[in-house]
């Protein structure tokens, strides 16, 4: 079976996490530091500070600028569950916006139709690799007095108008599970330009201490670890190589796919965390990948305002239908030209 998602590790993550336990310093310390100030610089922000999952690097950021009980936070239909769930852990409510179906990214020209006078935030999700339309968010932002929280999960690399994601909106937020553009296994990142924010980002995350046992916050142990560090301080040498290998396989299937390929803004560096294509019969399509030994992803099956959880009111066709139709094929670095060769038969042969 070829895999949807294989983790790249090599020897030299082996090597960095075997001196991580030989130091025996395995909880947050320097490691993680060198890994905060790397990433910032990578993202082009002055601030990163690390979590144990990208969920908690998102909760982090909410409570960093202060969303609380009686606050709304505009969010996209289409996502994982995190985006939203955050949300909730604030005692906030998530109002959600239906998507551009050619990017099944949140539709600018439907924010403002969602604000109210209890809107706070705005998370805009750079889904499968795909950054938002950016300028037209802060925009709305910017009018609004709304504080932006990019959900760039998925999105390690990209680039809007030339810039990286994670350091357009007021906050960033990254996730580094074992799927991802670049892993520690578990782990996430928040980056932001706000002193202030980051301040108290690195507070909440660790049992809102300013020093040992002195806690001035409600915080939580959110820390990541520095053998999670070590991991990502050898992933972030490789993941313009990674994104390349990702983005290579894209655009083969891209020249050879006889159906309907992603869409691509042209203002976009799109990395591809997942190719996502639509079938109309898909457990029939899903069918065909299994017997012939591709994997495969639906990324999500159910839009967000449909998950109980939410019980949210209003309508969603372009992410009710997106979440029927979704298919992700492996696109992964690890994947070998005949693996991308075979995908490509496999899925011309479909008689749909």
């Amino acid at each position: 079976m070829i895999p949807i998602s294989k983790p790249e590790i090599g020897k030299e993550e082996i090597e960095a996490v075997t001196k991580v336990l030989q130091s025996g310093m395995l909880a947050q310390g320097e490691v993680v530091e060198e890994f905060e100030d790397k990433f910032a610089a990578y993202i082009g922000t002055d601030y990163a500070i690390a979590t144990n999952s990208g969920t908690s690097a998102l909760h982090t950021a909410l409570a960093s600028v202060g969303i609380n009980s009686g606050d709304e936070v505009i969010t996209t239909a289409f996502s994982f569950f995190a985006t939203a769930s955050c949300v909730l852990m604030q005692n906030a409510t998530p109002v959600f916006v239906d998507i551009n179906p050619k990017t099944y990214n949140i539709d600018p020209s439907k924010i403002e139709a969602k604000l109210s006078e209890r809107t706070r935030a705005i998370i805009p999700v750079h889904l499968y690799g795909q950054p938002c339309e950016m300028s037209e968010i802060m925009k709305i932002a910017k009018e609004h007095n709304l504080v932006v929280i990019e959900d760039a999960a998925q999105a390690h690399g990209a680039e809007y108008k030339a810039t990286k994601v994670g350091s357009i909106g007021d906050i960033g937020v990254f996730s580094f599970y074992s799927t991802k553009n670049i892993i520690t296994g578990e782990g996430g990142m928040i980056t932001t330009n706000n002193e202030q924010i980051a301040e108290r980002a690195r507070m909440i995350r660790n049992h809102g201490q300013t020093k040992r046992y002195f806690h001035d916050c409600l915080g939580y142990n959110y820390r990541m670890t520095n053998i999670a560090a070590a991991i990502g301080l050898v992933q972030l040498k490789k993941i313009d190589m990674l994104n390349l290998k990702r983005m290579s396989n894209a655009r083969y299937y891209g020249e050879q796919f006889n159906l309907k390929k992603p869409y691509v803004s042209q203002n976009v560096k799109h990395v591809f965390h997942q190719y996502t294509i639509r079938v109309k019969d898909r457990e029939k399509f899903i069918a065909h990948l299994e017997r012939h030994g591709v994997g495969y992803g639906i990324y999500y099956p159910v839009p967000l305002p449909s998950q109980p959880l939410f019980n949210s009111e209003g309508t969603f066709p372009e992410a009710e239908l997106a979440s029927k139709e979704v298919v992700s094929i492996p696109v992964n670095p690890s994947l070998k030209r005949a693996d991308v060769e075979k995908v490509v038969t496999v899925v011309n042969s479909y008689e749909g």
